[in-house]
Protein backbone atom coordinates (compact mmCIF):
# COMPACT_ATOMS: atom_id res chain seq x y z
CA UNK A 1 0.00 0.00 0.00
CA UNK A 2 1.52 3.65 -1.23
CA UNK A 3 1.53 5.91 1.56
CA UNK A 4 -0.96 9.04 1.42
CA UNK A 5 0.97 12.01 1.58
CA UNK A 6 -0.43 15.29 1.56
CA UNK A 7 0.70 17.90 -1.03
CA UNK A 8 0.49 21.31 -2.18
CA UNK A 9 0.40 22.53 -5.35
CA UNK A 10 1.33 25.62 -7.28
CA UNK A 11 0.45 26.95 -10.73
CA UNK A 12 0.94 30.34 -12.68
CA UNK A 13 -0.13 29.47 -16.71
CA UNK A 14 0.02 30.77 -20.28
CA UNK A 15 -2.45 33.36 -18.79
CA UNK A 16 -0.11 34.85 -16.33
CA UNK A 17 -2.87 36.11 -14.53
CA UNK A 18 -1.51 34.98 -11.00
CA UNK A 19 -0.69 31.82 -9.07
CA UNK A 20 -3.18 29.12 -8.18
CA UNK A 21 -2.67 27.08 -4.90
CA UNK A 22 -4.38 23.79 -3.67
CA UNK A 23 -4.32 21.13 -0.82
CA UNK A 24 -4.53 17.75 -2.45
CA UNK A 25 -4.51 14.40 -0.30
CA UNK A 26 -3.14 11.11 -2.25
CA UNK A 27 -1.14 8.07 -2.68
CA UNK A 28 -0.06 9.40 -6.21
CA UNK A 29 -2.75 6.65 -7.86
CA UNK A 30 -5.84 7.69 -5.97
CA UNK A 31 -7.31 10.79 -4.94
CA UNK A 32 -8.06 10.44 -1.05
CA UNK A 33 -8.98 13.99 -0.73
CA UNK A 34 -9.24 17.28 -2.13
CA UNK A 35 -8.45 20.12 0.44
CA UNK A 36 -8.69 24.07 0.44
CA UNK A 37 -7.15 26.27 -2.48
CA UNK A 38 -6.29 30.04 -2.74
CA UNK A 39 -5.81 32.44 -5.99
CA UNK A 40 -3.39 35.32 -5.18
CA UNK A 41 -3.39 37.40 -9.07
CA UNK A 42 -0.38 39.28 -10.14
CA UNK A 43 -0.56 43.00 -10.43
CA UNK A 44 0.37 44.81 -13.48
CA UNK A 45 3.87 44.83 -12.82
CA UNK A 46 4.41 41.64 -12.35
CA UNK A 47 2.10 40.74 -14.97
CA UNK A 48 4.65 42.85 -17.53
CA UNK A 49 7.55 41.43 -15.88
CA UNK A 50 6.67 38.51 -16.82
CA UNK A 51 5.34 39.64 -20.09
CA UNK A 52 9.40 41.06 -20.47
CA UNK A 53 10.73 37.32 -19.96
CA UNK A 54 8.94 35.84 -22.33
CA UNK A 55 10.77 38.24 -24.75
CA UNK A 56 14.19 37.78 -23.19
CA UNK A 57 13.66 33.82 -23.43
CA UNK A 58 13.53 34.11 -26.98
CA UNK A 59 17.13 34.35 -26.88
CA UNK A 60 17.45 30.58 -25.12
CA UNK A 61 19.08 27.96 -26.63
CA UNK A 62 19.99 25.68 -23.72
CA UNK A 63 16.83 25.50 -21.21
CA UNK A 64 19.49 26.09 -18.50
CA UNK A 65 20.28 29.06 -19.66
CA UNK A 66 18.92 32.73 -18.11
CA UNK A 67 20.09 35.01 -20.31
CA UNK A 68 19.81 39.54 -19.12
CA UNK A 69 16.89 39.76 -17.06
CA UNK A 70 15.42 36.13 -16.91
CA UNK A 71 17.29 35.13 -13.97
CA UNK A 72 16.01 38.21 -11.52
CA UNK A 73 12.72 37.38 -13.06
CA UNK A 74 12.75 33.79 -11.88
CA UNK A 75 13.62 34.97 -8.45
CA UNK A 76 11.03 37.07 -7.92
CA UNK A 77 8.93 34.32 -9.34
CA UNK A 78 10.15 31.96 -6.70
CA UNK A 79 9.53 34.54 -3.48
CA UNK A 80 6.11 34.99 -4.98
CA UNK A 81 5.24 31.62 -5.04
CA UNK A 82 6.58 31.03 -1.82
CA UNK A 83 4.37 34.18 -0.44
CA UNK A 84 1.42 32.47 -1.63
CA UNK A 85 2.36 29.35 0.11
CA UNK A 86 2.90 30.86 2.92
CA UNK A 87 -0.32 32.65 2.96
CA UNK A 88 -2.43 29.13 2.37
CA UNK A 89 -1.33 27.73 5.59
CA UNK A 90 -1.73 30.93 7.81
CA UNK A 91 -5.21 31.17 5.94
CA UNK A 92 -6.01 27.22 6.73
CA UNK A 93 -4.24 26.83 10.69
CA UNK A 94 -1.27 24.80 8.27
CA UNK A 95 2.44 24.54 9.18
CA UNK A 96 5.01 23.84 6.99
CA UNK A 97 5.44 20.47 9.10
CA UNK A 98 1.51 19.13 7.86
CA UNK A 99 2.80 19.20 4.50
CA UNK A 100 5.16 16.49 2.37
CA UNK A 101 5.52 17.91 -0.92
CA UNK A 102 5.05 21.21 -3.50
CA UNK A 103 4.44 20.43 -6.93
CA UNK A 104 5.84 24.13 -8.73
CA UNK A 105 5.09 24.54 -11.78
CA UNK A 106 6.81 27.95 -12.32
CA UNK A 107 6.29 30.27 -15.37
CA UNK A 108 6.51 28.81 -18.54
CA UNK A 109 8.44 31.37 -21.03
CA UNK A 110 9.56 29.28 -23.76
CA UNK A 111 7.97 25.96 -25.46
CA UNK A 112 10.10 24.72 -28.38
CA UNK A 113 8.60 20.50 -28.34
CA UNK A 114 10.37 20.27 -31.92
CA UNK A 115 13.38 21.80 -31.00
CA UNK A 116 13.42 19.92 -27.33
CA UNK A 117 13.17 23.15 -25.62
CA UNK A 118 11.13 24.25 -22.97
CA UNK A 119 11.64 26.22 -20.28
CA UNK A 120 9.76 27.23 -17.01
CA UNK A 121 11.29 29.44 -14.63
CA UNK A 122 10.93 28.69 -11.04
CA UNK A 123 14.16 28.06 -8.78
CA UNK A 124 12.82 24.90 -6.91
CA UNK A 125 15.68 24.95 -4.22
CA UNK A 126 14.93 28.81 -3.74
CA UNK A 127 11.44 27.90 -3.11
CA UNK A 128 12.60 24.79 -0.67
CA UNK A 129 14.77 27.18 1.09
CA UNK A 130 11.71 29.75 1.56
CA UNK A 131 8.83 27.66 2.72
CA UNK A 132 10.70 24.50 4.82
CA UNK A 133 8.82 21.99 2.37
CA UNK A 134 10.70 19.65 0.16
CA UNK A 135 9.66 20.60 -3.75
CA UNK A 136 9.03 18.57 -6.91
CA UNK A 137 9.69 20.51 -9.47
CA UNK A 138 10.72 20.63 -14.05
CA UNK A 139 8.26 18.26 -14.55
CA UNK A 140 7.95 18.26 -18.07
CA UNK A 141 11.83 17.90 -19.16
CA UNK A 142 12.01 14.41 -18.38
CA UNK A 143 9.35 13.64 -20.71
CA UNK A 144 10.95 15.79 -23.87
CA UNK A 145 14.35 13.85 -22.86
CA UNK A 146 12.25 10.77 -23.60
CA UNK A 147 10.83 12.17 -27.16
CA UNK A 148 7.69 13.79 -25.68
CA UNK A 149 6.18 17.18 -26.17
CA UNK A 150 6.38 17.68 -22.96
CA UNK A 151 2.73 18.71 -22.18
CA UNK A 152 -0.06 18.29 -21.37
CA UNK A 153 1.03 17.29 -18.27
CA UNK A 154 -2.43 17.12 -16.40
CA UNK A 155 -4.24 14.40 -18.28
CA UNK A 156 -3.29 11.43 -15.68
CA UNK A 157 -5.05 13.96 -13.08
CA UNK A 158 -8.05 14.06 -15.35
CA UNK A 159 -7.98 10.26 -15.45
CA UNK A 160 -7.76 10.36 -11.56
CA UNK A 161 -10.76 12.30 -11.19
CA UNK A 162 -12.61 10.69 -13.95
CA UNK A 163 -13.11 8.03 -11.23
CA UNK A 164 -15.20 10.41 -8.86
CA UNK A 165 -17.70 11.03 -11.41
CA UNK A 166 -21.19 11.08 -10.22
CA UNK A 167 -23.82 9.28 -11.95
CA UNK A 168 -25.34 10.83 -15.38
CA UNK A 169 -22.39 11.73 -16.83
CA UNK A 170 -22.07 9.92 -20.58
CA UNK A 171 -19.57 8.44 -21.43
CA UNK A 172 -16.90 9.29 -23.07
CA UNK A 173 -16.29 11.79 -20.83
CA UNK A 174 -13.86 14.36 -22.16
CA UNK A 175 -11.93 17.00 -19.80
CA UNK A 176 -11.53 20.56 -21.34
CA UNK A 177 -8.35 23.10 -19.76
CA UNK A 178 -9.25 26.63 -20.89
CA UNK A 179 -6.62 28.12 -19.62
CA UNK A 180 -4.13 30.73 -22.71
CA UNK A 181 -4.14 27.70 -24.22
CA UNK A 182 -6.88 25.14 -24.43
CA UNK A 183 -5.90 21.21 -23.72
CA UNK A 184 -8.09 18.10 -24.11
CA UNK A 185 -7.90 14.76 -21.67
CA UNK A 186 -10.21 11.98 -23.18
CA UNK A 187 -10.46 9.07 -20.48
CA UNK A 188 -11.28 5.82 -22.37
CA UNK A 189 -13.11 3.13 -20.03
CA UNK A 190 -10.51 0.93 -20.03
CA UNK A 191 -8.06 3.66 -18.61
CA UNK A 192 -6.57 4.66 -21.73
CA UNK A 193 -5.52 8.62 -22.28
CA UNK A 194 -5.42 10.73 -25.52
CA UNK A 195 -4.92 14.54 -24.84
CA UNK A 196 -3.36 16.96 -27.00
CA UNK A 197 -3.40 20.81 -26.98
CA UNK A 198 -6.32 22.14 -28.89
CA UNK A 199 -5.51 25.58 -29.83
CA UNK A 200 -5.79 29.34 -28.30
CA UNK A 201 -7.85 29.17 -24.93
CA UNK A 202 -8.01 32.79 -23.43
CA UNK A 203 -4.91 33.84 -24.33
CA UNK A 204 -6.28 36.07 -27.78
CA UNK A 205 -9.06 37.45 -26.49
CA UNK A 206 -7.16 38.67 -23.66
CA UNK A 207 -4.48 39.81 -26.10
CA UNK A 208 -7.19 41.62 -27.99
CA UNK A 209 -8.90 43.22 -25.34
CA UNK A 210 -5.67 44.76 -23.24
CA UNK A 211 -4.73 46.01 -26.79
CA UNK A 212 -8.11 47.75 -26.87
CA UNK A 213 -8.43 49.17 -23.64
CA UNK A 214 -5.87 48.47 -20.99
CA UNK A 215 -7.67 45.58 -19.05
CA UNK A 216 -6.51 42.55 -18.75
CA UNK A 217 -8.89 40.18 -19.80
CA UNK A 218 -13.38 40.20 -20.77
CA UNK A 219 -14.67 40.00 -17.46
CA UNK A 220 -18.00 37.71 -17.54
CA UNK A 221 -17.45 38.37 -21.30
CA UNK A 222 -19.07 41.71 -21.20
CA UNK A 223 -17.79 42.76 -24.44
CA UNK A 224 -17.74 39.77 -26.31
CA UNK A 225 -21.11 39.67 -25.26
CA UNK A 226 -21.98 42.67 -27.49
CA UNK A 227 -20.33 41.35 -30.93
CA UNK A 228 -21.29 39.52 -33.20
CA UNK A 229 -18.73 36.72 -35.20
CA UNK A 230 -16.39 37.80 -38.39
CA UNK A 231 -16.68 34.78 -40.24
CA UNK A 232 -13.45 36.03 -42.14
CA UNK A 233 -11.67 36.54 -39.05
CA UNK A 234 -12.96 32.83 -37.96
CA UNK A 235 -11.66 31.55 -40.99
CA UNK A 236 -7.68 33.28 -40.87
CA UNK A 237 -7.40 31.41 -37.13
CA UNK A 238 -8.93 27.75 -38.36
CA UNK A 239 -6.63 27.92 -41.23
CA UNK A 240 -3.64 27.12 -39.16
CA UNK A 241 -1.58 24.85 -40.26
CA UNK A 242 -2.01 23.21 -36.49
CA UNK A 243 -5.68 22.34 -37.02
CA UNK A 244 -5.30 20.29 -40.43
CA UNK A 245 -2.45 18.48 -39.93
CA UNK A 246 -2.62 14.89 -38.57
CA UNK A 247 0.11 15.24 -36.49
CA UNK A 248 -0.92 16.81 -32.65
CA UNK A 249 1.39 18.76 -31.09
CA UNK A 250 1.97 21.06 -28.01
CA UNK A 251 1.39 24.59 -28.38
CA UNK A 252 3.75 27.85 -26.72
CA UNK A 253 2.05 31.26 -26.16
CA UNK A 254 4.01 32.58 -29.60
CA UNK A 255 2.38 29.79 -31.81
CA UNK A 256 -0.95 32.31 -32.55
CA UNK A 257 -0.26 35.62 -33.74
CA UNK A 258 -1.95 38.20 -31.63
CA UNK A 259 -5.73 38.95 -33.26
CA UNK A 260 -5.56 40.54 -36.49
CA UNK A 261 -6.02 44.27 -36.49
CA UNK A 262 -8.32 46.38 -39.30
CA UNK A 263 -12.23 47.46 -39.55
CA UNK A 264 -13.04 44.84 -36.35
CA UNK A 265 -14.30 46.59 -33.61
CA UNK A 266 -13.54 45.46 -30.03
CA UNK A 267 -16.50 43.61 -29.21
CA UNK A 268 -17.08 41.59 -32.95
CA UNK A 269 -13.20 40.94 -32.29
CA UNK A 270 -13.77 39.52 -29.07
CA UNK A 271 -16.94 37.78 -29.75
CA UNK A 272 -15.17 36.10 -32.71
CA UNK A 273 -12.19 34.60 -30.97
CA UNK A 274 -14.76 33.35 -27.83
CA UNK A 275 -16.20 31.97 -30.89
CA UNK A 276 -12.12 30.31 -32.22
CA UNK A 277 -12.08 29.55 -28.82
CA UNK A 278 -14.61 26.92 -29.38
CA UNK A 279 -14.48 25.70 -32.45
CA UNK A 280 -10.88 25.26 -32.17
CA UNK A 281 -12.40 22.40 -29.36
CA UNK A 282 -14.65 21.08 -31.63
CA UNK A 283 -12.31 21.06 -34.39
CA UNK A 284 -9.46 19.21 -32.77
CA UNK A 285 -11.83 16.80 -30.79
CA UNK A 286 -12.36 15.20 -34.51
CA UNK A 287 -8.79 13.69 -33.39
CA UNK A 288 -10.56 11.55 -29.98
CA UNK A 289 -10.71 7.62 -30.33
CA UNK A 290 -14.64 8.78 -29.76
CA UNK A 291 -16.79 11.55 -30.47
CA UNK A 292 -17.31 13.00 -26.77
CA UNK A 293 -20.77 12.93 -25.03
CA UNK A 294 -20.06 15.16 -22.24
CA UNK A 295 -17.51 17.79 -22.32
CA UNK A 296 -16.14 18.64 -18.24
CA UNK A 297 -14.92 22.50 -18.74
CA UNK A 298 -11.81 24.05 -16.20
CA UNK A 299 -9.64 26.89 -16.69
CA UNK A 300 -10.48 30.98 -16.62
CA UNK A 301 -12.70 29.59 -20.02
CA UNK A 302 -15.24 28.23 -18.13
CA UNK A 303 -16.22 31.94 -16.45
CA UNK A 304 -16.86 33.59 -20.29
CA UNK A 305 -20.45 32.92 -20.46
CA UNK A 306 -20.20 33.59 -24.36
CA UNK A 307 -17.27 30.82 -24.70
CA UNK A 308 -18.91 27.86 -22.90
CA UNK A 309 -22.26 29.26 -24.72
CA UNK A 310 -20.48 28.91 -28.13
CA UNK A 311 -18.89 26.05 -26.99
CA UNK A 312 -22.58 24.45 -26.28
CA UNK A 313 -23.79 25.39 -29.31
CA UNK A 314 -21.23 23.61 -31.11
CA UNK A 315 -20.51 20.70 -29.00
CA UNK A 316 -24.75 20.22 -29.00
CA UNK A 317 -24.59 20.00 -33.05
CA UNK A 318 -22.02 16.92 -32.57
CA UNK A 319 -24.61 15.18 -29.95
CA UNK A 320 -22.27 16.62 -26.98
CA UNK A 321 -23.39 18.36 -24.04
CA UNK A 322 -21.00 21.08 -22.08
CA UNK A 323 -21.15 21.12 -18.55
CA UNK A 324 -18.53 23.23 -15.81
CA UNK A 325 -15.70 21.32 -14.04
CA UNK A 326 -18.46 22.75 -10.56
CA UNK A 327 -21.34 21.10 -12.21
CA UNK A 328 -19.03 17.74 -12.16
CA UNK A 329 -18.54 18.27 -8.40
CA UNK A 330 -15.23 19.57 -9.10
CA UNK A 331 -13.25 22.97 -8.61
CA UNK A 332 -12.51 24.02 -11.99
CA UNK A 333 -10.05 27.01 -11.01
CA UNK A 334 -8.22 24.93 -8.89
CA UNK A 335 -7.74 21.53 -11.14
CA UNK A 336 -4.63 22.18 -12.71
CA UNK A 337 -2.93 23.49 -9.24
CA UNK A 338 -4.45 20.21 -7.25
CA UNK A 339 -2.95 18.45 -10.58
CA UNK A 340 1.02 19.89 -9.94
CA UNK A 341 0.32 18.68 -6.39
CA UNK A 342 -0.60 14.95 -7.67
CA UNK A 343 2.18 14.66 -10.19
CA UNK A 344 4.63 15.44 -7.38
CA UNK A 345 3.25 12.80 -5.45
CA UNK A 346 3.24 10.46 -8.40
CA UNK A 347 7.04 11.81 -8.91
CA UNK A 348 8.20 10.85 -5.01
CA UNK A 349 6.65 7.64 -5.92
CA UNK A 350 8.28 7.20 -9.01
CA UNK A 351 5.10 6.83 -11.01
CA UNK A 352 4.58 7.67 -14.53
CA UNK A 353 3.54 11.66 -15.42
CA UNK A 354 3.64 11.37 -19.56
CA UNK A 355 2.09 8.91 -21.71
CA UNK A 356 2.49 7.98 -25.31
CA UNK A 357 -1.25 8.63 -26.02
CA UNK A 358 -0.58 12.26 -24.06
CA UNK A 359 2.77 13.54 -24.93
CA UNK A 360 3.78 10.93 -27.60
CA UNK A 361 6.32 9.82 -25.65
CA UNK A 362 7.86 6.81 -26.45
CA UNK A 363 7.14 4.84 -23.41
CA UNK A 364 5.52 6.27 -20.01
CA UNK A 365 8.07 7.96 -17.94
CA UNK A 366 8.44 9.81 -14.82
CA UNK A 367 9.67 13.06 -14.69
CA UNK A 368 10.61 16.15 -11.86
CA UNK A 369 13.55 16.93 -9.92
CA UNK A 370 13.55 17.30 -5.98
CA UNK A 371 14.55 19.76 -4.15
CA UNK A 372 14.96 18.62 -0.16
CA UNK A 373 14.69 21.69 1.91
CA UNK A 374 16.86 20.25 4.14
CA UNK A 375 20.00 19.82 2.69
Amino acid sequence: MRKIRTAIGLMSGTSMDGIDAALLYTDGEKIIRRGPSLYVPYDDDLRGRWKAALQTAKAVVERGDRPEDLADAERVLTLCHAAVVKSFLARNGLSPDDIDLIGFHGQTVLHRPDAGVTVQIGDGPLLAAETGIDVVYDMRANDMVHGGQGAPLIPVYHAALSANLPDGFAAPVVFVNIGGISNLTFVGSDGALSAFDSGPGNMLIDQWVEAHTGRAYDRNGETAGRGKVVPDLVRHYLDSPFFSGNVRRSLDRGDFLPPVQGEVSLEDGARTLAHVTAASIIKLADHLPQSPKTYVVCGGGRLNPVIMQEFSDLAATKGGRVVSAEAAGFDGGAMEAEAWAYLAVRSAEGLPLTFPGTTGVATAVTGGVLAPWKQ
